[in-house]
C-alpha cells in the first residue's frame, strides 16, 4: 500500500524550520490536501476529506490573518493589506466549496497556496 503523499510529506517536515520555511510547509500541505481531494474527486469519502482540507486551509489563513492584523507585524502596510485581501478571497471560496462543492473550484486555491508557499521559500535578494 502507498502512503498518503500529504502524510509523507509532513513527515519530511520534521525538522527545525525557519518562520519563512514553516509558513511555506504549512501551505504546502494545505495546497497538497485540496490536491489530493480534487484527484480523487469521485472517492467515497471525499466529503470528509473535503471538509478536513477546508478546515486546515481555514486554519492557515486565520493564522495568516492574525498576524498580519498584528500593529509589530514588519511587513510593509501595503504588503499586508495586499495579503489580508487575498486572504479574504481565500475565504470566500471556501465557503463557496463548502456549500456548493466543485472539483474545479479547489484549483484557485491550491494555486494561491503553492505560489505563496514558493515566494516563502524564495530567498529574498539585497537590493
Amino acid at each position: 500500500m502507498f502512503p498518503n503523499p500529504v502524510n509523507a510529506y509532513t513527515s519530511i517536515q520534521k525538522e527545525a524550520l525557519s518562520g519563512r520555511e514553516l509558513e511555506a510547509s504549512v501551505l504546502m500541505r494545505a495546497g497538497l490536501m485540496l490536491k489530493q481531494v480534487q484527484d480523487n474527486w469521485d472517492a467515497t469519502d471525499r466529503d470528509a476529506k473535503l471538509l478536513e482540507a477546508i478546515k486546515f486551509n481555514q486554519k492557515v489563513w486565520s493564522f495568516f490573518q492574525a498576524e498580519l492584523t498584528d500593529p509589530e507585524n514588519p511587513l510593509p502596510k501595503n504588503l499586508r493589506e495586499d495579503i489580508l485581501n487575498l486572504s479574504i478571497f481565500v475565504d470566500k471560496r471556501l465557503f463557496e466549496i463548502m456549500a456548493f462543492p466543485e472539483s474545479d473550484k479547489l484549483t484557485i486555491v491550491m494555486d494561491i497556496d503553492f505560489n505563496i508557499a514558493a515566494g516563502l521559500r524564495t530567498t529574498p535578494t539585497e537590493q
